[in-house]
């Protein structure tokens, strides 16, 4: 990109009726310009004036004045004369006093070169007594570098650290009215890159965002995986937009929509060129501007912040993926650490590799002593092998992990390597040792052929294409699935008990490919959803992840995209929602864990879908496995029961966090249908025709599939959700194996969505109804919330679809 840009650089294709905002030149030069010369004074931070001059470049239309005296500095009067307006603003520069106003550090004067000169004399010294007291009363914030410091000393210190004071332009707001201020920053994320955050600004944004339902106090995006014109529909989302568009009571629009595209755009593109992949000699590392205020349709940063450092050369090569599709498609496996005497990890391994019919032929096994174990040819040790491998499978003590590499990296080439052993990177005393693997990796890698490693900590991979399980699970602990087609799904997690409890918990749930990727010592979760992502016979990504290596959520997030605009749907479970929890996951994984909201954002933002929980999380991706052939055309939904508590349960649950349903409103051919089924079972009197229906419970099955082919027949319906109560008296052993088949038959022909609840023990009715591919819930709310994230997912993946299709389309025609 050259050093003088347009923000139209970042734009996208705007929605029907949106105007195009006017491109504005971001001057990247001389922004950068402006971070060299804190550099050169020893600063990775900007002073106020500085990130002033820094949106300046950026193409900010209203920039204050403004003009900083250092402190202790004479100054003439012609300093004090030139600044706009009857007052100006003086503000305390100092990297001690965050929160200025706090403590006093703001002042508005009469523009008036005496009272100019006298609040700069004053104002370092009366902040630096309110913010030593501030301190003194709370030592647990005391900064370090003022540890031990009381009184006079600890007040002359911060005098010391302040730099100056800023005389500023002053700005009039036209309104004073909460959360009529913006806040927009940048902040690079470990994990995700450079991300981009808006929302309610001033003093209000920790209180508001705080109280506020998720994204309507602040809402954030990867800025590699947005556009100006994408996050402002986001953005339209929040408090904030709506009282700066002036659609709350009393309050008139303070800015125009495509003030604040521009604005967005003009960050998004500053955070790509500073950012370790961009082309800026600096990372941004926060970049905030707190608050912008609104006089006259123009947008007034009052307040900013920037922090920055030199950018760092790429870590670790990337891995070569291709490699994975041997690891799950191997023709020739060898195991380490295989017992000839007892069932350990390595003989478990080795048994239910035969058991998936994997060909023995095809085997080795790495024994110093043995010649064949259960058939299958041993070798003394790695250097012995007569061929390249596809995989090999090491599950040997951590501490013996080392002495192999030698013998990996030499002698006939290794595609994949599983790594099972713990103690190799899940725990901070074990970092080392997983450090200096993947070091000898990544050298040999970088010297040529190196096999792709995963694990360590991995309980195994299950591929029912590769005809192989490596889970070291015992049939008689796990049994495994009957030999029917696995679903054109993949069940991806950093941990082997989850995914082990899922599919022990839920039958209908049988991905072709169970991965468990451990502590990603090297290949990472990015790396496998970018596989996944380009497999044709792949429908579903279900993804369980602790925390993310670095930059590796970007990745991640931007494989996850792909997979959606290619039609598939992925469904993420991220630790670590809680401080709490995150300090579980940090231990588990090395300190893995990042910031959970970031990543909530960023996932969702790429089309995933984020679970709020374990059991949203299994529900979703067995939705996603039976209905994926569906058409999802809508929200609209048509549910029915023969209980009340289920019925007003499903209309309570018709929204929810990160969804939106609407009940639908019945046809009058489908409500004349209905009628006609309630008169002649004598149900008539008894039941109102409303969404959902209260069927009662002398509702025989004849009612119940009358009234649901009714339903899917309606136009007006985009799913639907059948509820059954087996302890109903109506129900009947006799008359209900004929009503499951002809529920089956429906839902197999239909091309809407069907979802039942079975909320009693009946698991002849639950397997019945399993046995025709219909997703079967126990609870009704739990269906509903399910359903409604399903297909919330599958109407927000339609529509990036759709815009990915009208970008290729402007590209070409720009062609």
């Amino acid at each position: 990109m050259d050093a003088k840009a347009s923000m139209a650089a970042c734009s996208a294709p705007h929605h029907e009726g949106r105007t195009m905002p006017v491109a504005t030149a971001i001057d990247f030069a001389a922004m950068e310009a402006v971070l060299h010369h804190a550099a050169a004074e020893g600063r990775h931070f900007l002073l106020e004036h500085e990130v002033y001059a820094f949106l300046r470049h950026m193409g900010a239309e209203t920039v204050p004045q403004a003009r900083f005296f250092p402190r202790g500095v004479r100054i003439a009067d012609h300093e004090l004369q030139g600044l706009p307006g009857d007052q100006v603003v003086l503000k305390i520069v100092s990297p001690a006093i965050v929160h200025k106003s706090d403590v006093g550090g703001v002042r508005i004067l009469p523009n008036h070169p005496e009272k100019i000169r006298a609040g700069i004399r004053r104002l370092p010294y009366e902040t630096a007594t309110a913010q030593a007291e501030r301190l003194e009363r709370a030592p647990a914030t005391m900064p370090q570098r003022y540890q031990g410091l009381t009184g006079d000393d600890l007040i002359q210190a911060l005098i010391q650290d302040t730099f100056g004071v800023l005389c500023v332009q002053w700005m009039p707001k036209d309104s004073e009215s909460v959360g009529s201020e913006l806040l927009v920053g940048l902040r690079h994320s470990r994990e995700f890159g450079p991300v981009i955050t808006a929302g309610v600004g001033g003093t209000d944004t920790e209180l508001l965002a705080a109280g506020l339902k998720k994204w309507r106090g602040v809402v954030s995006a990867a800025a590699h995986l947005t556009s100006g014109a994408e996050f402002f529909d986001l953005f339209r989302r929040t408090l904030s937009y709506q009282i700066l568009a002036g659609k709350t009571r009393a309050q008139r629009r303070l800015v125009s929509d495509e003030q604040l595209e521009e604005c967005f755009t003009a960050m998004i593109a500053t955070a790509r060129f500073f950012s370790p992949a961009g082309e800026g000699a600096f990372v941004l590392e926060e970049l905030e501007i707190n608050p912008f205020a609104f006089h006259d349709f123009m947008m007034l940063p009052l307040d900013g912040l920037c922090r920055f450092t030199p950018k760092r050369p790429q870590q670790r090569p990337p891995r070569p993926t291709e490699q994975i599709h041997a690891l799950l498609h191997p023709q020739h496996i060898a195991i380490a650490g295989v017992s000839a005497s007892r069932t350990n990890f390595g003989r478990a391994i080795l048994h239910n590799v035969l058991a998936q019919g994997f060909a023995p032929e095809h085997l080795l096994v790495i024994h110093p002593t043995a010649t064949e174990v259960d058939g299958v040819t041993c070798i003394p040790n790695l250097t012995a092998r007569p061929h390249a491998l596809d995989l090999l499978i090491i599950a040997v003590p951590a501490h013996s992990v080392p002495e192999l590499l030698d013998d990996i990296f030499h002698g006939p080439p290794i595609a994949a390597v599983l790594l099972i052993p713990g103690g190799l990177g899940e725990t901070e005393d074990s970092k080392d040792l997983a450090q200096s693997l993947r070091q000898r990796i990544d050298a040999a890698r970088a010297q040529g052929h190196a096999p792709v490693f995963v694990g360590a900590n991995s309980m195994g991979i299950i591929s029912h294409p590769g005809r192989y399980d490596a889970w070291f699970i015992p049939e008689d602990k796990l049994p495994r699935r009957p030999q029917k087609p696995p679903c054109r799904a993949a069940f991806v997690s950093q941990s082997g008990a989850f995914m082990a409890t899922r599919m022990s918990r839920f039958a209908d749930l049988h991905p072709a490919y169970l991965v468990s990727i451990g502590n990603q010592t090297d290949v990472t979760l990015g790396d496998l959803m970018a596989y996944l992502a380009q497999h044709e016979a792949m429908d579903v990504v279900a993804v369980y992840a602790e925390g993310f290596a670095d930059g590796d959520g970007l990745a991640f997030a931007a494989a996850a995209r792909q997979a959606v605009l290619q039609g598939k749907t992925v469904i993420v479970s991220k630790a670590g929602r809680t401080p709490e929890g995150k300090r579980a996951t940090s231990s588990h994984t090395a300190s893995l864990a990042g910031d959970y909201a970031v990543a909530e954002a960023c996932l969702t933002q790429a089309g995933a879908v984020v679970s709020t929980d374990f059991a949203e999380f299994s529900g979703i991706f067995r939705l996603a496995q039976a209905l994926h052939a569906k058409a999802v055309t809508g929200n609209r939904v048509a549910a029915l029961s023969s209980a009340g508590y289920e019925a007003v349960g499903m209309a309570d649950a018709i929204h929810g966090e990160g969804y939106h349903l609407r009940l639908a409103v019945l046809g009058e051919d489908t409500r004349r249908a209905i009628a006609h089924t309630l008169d002649a079972h004598g149900l008539g009197r008894l039941v109102a025709l409303t969404n959902p229906l209260d069927l009662t419970p002398g509702a025989s099955e004849a009612v119940f599939e009358a009234v649901t082919c009714a339903l899917e027949a309606d136009p007006g319906v985009d799913a639907l959700v059948v509820g059954l109560i087996p302890l109903s008296p109506s129900f009947s052993p006799a008359a209900s194996a004929a009503f499951i088949d002809r529920l089956g038959g429906l839902f197999q022909t239909s091309a809407k969505p069907m979802v039942v609840v079975v909320d009693g023990a009946a698991p002849h009715l639950t397997d019945a109804l399993a046995a025709y591919g219909i997703p079967v819930f126990a609870d009704a709310d739990a269906a509903m919330r399910c359903l409604g994230r399903y297909l919330q997912a599958r109407l927000f993946a339609q529509r990036l679809r759709h815009d990915a299709d009208r970008a290729d389309e402007a590209q070409r025609l720009q062609a």
